[in-house]
């Protein structure tokens, strides 16, 4: 038993301790609440994973709810953005909410705070306020405003609702304590005029709740047991606890808000504010290019539902913030995809080669494992079965894959030297052809008719150092390739405060090419994720069309970022 306890993170020892004096198994509760101003990252993946994480291991209801109070910023777009991600993480929710479900109550609620007050209505500015909060070693001035009488508070609050008061003129403020050393415990704006239309609730409202208002009296009605938040929001526990108190009654269950720390992405930024940036500076495509930490972008590339939830179990959930190398992400896809994803050829820089002794016109069809015997698995798995590549006199090899002359440590084709094509056959390099420049656009060679893998002869059994892929020309399959790469130069692009955060874009972050593929390929699906051997994890773009294939690379086969 205690070695079990040792297993446990601190949020689900916080968990276990309630379940031994405060609650029963059937009472917890749990959420996952974004606010619908932009598409997930991968910071959200982890709280995703820990909220419906626990949910499945205490077999609890996990809500998903839309913490959506700012009509300015927010939008159905996004709504239907999360709600795709959450279930393509693999995730099921129990029920679907909105924070502007529970608008009329937080209204019926202020009213009942002003009438005991412990709401006013406040006219000073927003600077005007400011000024008077004091610092955290001064205590704040009360409001001129803070003794207002209830029926006015009440007569004001009502016109505010009713939009016949200016944006701007008036707020709402709990009546807290001006003095207080938590600086957001000195009379907090609970309301706000805003004479904007709300992507559900239309132009019902001209007011609308203060996010600390309305996410612990959100969680107190769907009655959530655990508000689990990022550490930024542990001073805020104190202003959760006071306001559902003001309206939690003797016996009901109020929520407990605890505070998990945010783990940041190396070469990144998971900002919600500065990822709109990149998209409305056009430094992006979109909110899912491939280059962004959004999980839809993420997805775009390649990435597998798996390995992202193995890379949010394997950091874990800790009391310190601390920043992942990207790295450690890559190695998760890597280590799925190596399991999952079929092997196949292409070539992405190609260089002509040219058969001499193999018959003009001839053609044949070879087979081709699609998975290695060890990551097969199922026998029966498509992917684990085999496939038809065509062969012919023409081929291309990758150019980096042939020398005119080279050491003994360079295993692959160079003048005189033999090589086995990947399934097919060994070739020996006989001669050069270069443009004016010197160039090499030809490379003239010899193979061994009786070396064909798998055909069971002395010669296929020959061992040759070096095995390459190719694709035969006249069956090749022209495919845009865009090489994705890391979206910044620098680990921590927010950390130079002299600097604007997008002075570190890394230009190399996407090169487009012409590659050849197999002609297996013409029919991949959008999402669709291969191996290119040798080459790297390789996606089918949604950009993709019956006539023009496009592949974005995940991932190369290994970690050459530090090598750079």
């Amino acid at each position: 038993m205690s070695e079990e306890k040792k297993s446990l993170n601190f949020i689900e020892q916080i968990i276990e301790e309630d379940l031994q004096k405060d609650y029963t198994k059937d009472q917890l509760k749990f959420r996952f609440p974004p606010e619908p101003n932009g598409y997930l990252h991968i910071g959200h993946a982890s709280s995703i994973c820990l909220n419906f994480g626990l949910g499945l291991k205490y077999n609890a209801p996990v809500n998903l709810r839309f913490d959506d109070t700012n009509p300015i910023k927010e939008e159905k777009e996004f709504v239907d953005a999360i709600k795709a991600d959450v279930e393509w993480l693999g995730f099921k929710w129990a029920k679907e909410c909105y924070a502007s479900d529970y608008f009329q109550q937080l209204y019926d609620w202020t009213v009942e705070l002003i009438k005991n007050g412990d709401a006013y209505v406040d006219s000073q500015t927003s600077e005007e306020i400011a000024a008077q909060k004091g610092t955290p070693s001064e205590p704040g001035k009360p409001s001129p405003y803070r003794n207002r009488n209830v029926e006015e508070n009440l007569s004001l609050f009502e016109a505010m609702k009713n939009g016949e008061t200016k944006e701007k003129e008036h707020v709402v403020r709990a009546k807290i304590d001006m003095a207080s050393p938590n600086m957001l415990m000195r009379d907090p704006v609970m309301y706000r005029c805003l004479h904007k239309a709300h992507h559900r609730t239309g132009n019902d409202w001209n007011i609308y709740p203060m996010y600390d208002w309305a996410h612990g009296e959100s969680d107190f009605i769907e009655q959530i047991s655990h508000s689990f938040c990022t550490l930024e929001f542990l001073p805020h526990r104190e202003l959760y606890n006071w306001f559902i108190n003001k309206v939690c009654k003797p016996g009901e269950f109020p929520p407990k808000q605890r505070e998990f720390a945010r783990r940041n992405l190396s070469h990144t930024v998971v900002s919600k504010r500065k990822l709109a940036e990149l998209v409305e500076n056009k430094v992006v495509e979109s909110w899912d290019d491939p280059r962004m930490p959004t999980i839809s972008g993420l997805r775009r590339r390649g990435y597998s539902p798996a390995s992202i939830r193995n890379f949010a179990d394997s950091i874990g959930i800790g009391k310190r913030e601390n920043r992942i190398d990207l790295s450690h992400l890559e190695f998760c896809v890597r280590e799925d995809l190596n399991k999952t994803a079929p092997r196949v050829m292409s070539v992405l820089d190609p260089l002509k080669v040219v058969i001499t002794n193999y018959p003009e016109g001839k053609e044949e069809w070879l087979t081709a494992e699609n998975l290695p015997t060890e990551q097969a698995g199922n026998p029966e798995d498509e992917a684990a079965g085999e496939r038809q590549v065509p062969f012919s006199r023409e081929i291309y090899i990758e150019k980096e894959d042939f020398r005119e002359e080279a050491n003994r440590k360079f295993f692959r084709l160079k003048l005189g030297k033999e090589v086995r094509l990947k399934n097919a056959y060994i070739i020996k390099a006989e001669k050069a052809i270069k443009d004016e420049a010197g160039n090499i656009v030809e490379v003239h060679c010899t193979y061994d008719e009786d070396s064909k893998s798998g055909s069971g002869t002395e010669a296929s059994k020959r061992k040759v150092k070096g095995t390459l892929h190719w694709v035969s020309i006249p069956h090749a399959v022209a495919a845009e390739v865009r090489l994705y790469d890391r979206l910044f130069s620098v680990e921590d692009p927010t950390e130079y405060k002299d600097k604007d955060f997008l002075d570190f874009i890394n230009p190399n972050s996407l090169e487009v090419i012409t590659a050849y593929v197999e002609p297996s390929l013409k029919n991949a699906k959008v999402e669709e994720v291969v191996q290119f051997q040798r080459k790297g994890y390789f996606c089918v773009d949604r950009d993709s069309t019956e006539n023009h294939l496009i592949f974005n690379r995940t991932v190369t086969l290994r970690d050459n970022w530090k090598e750079k």
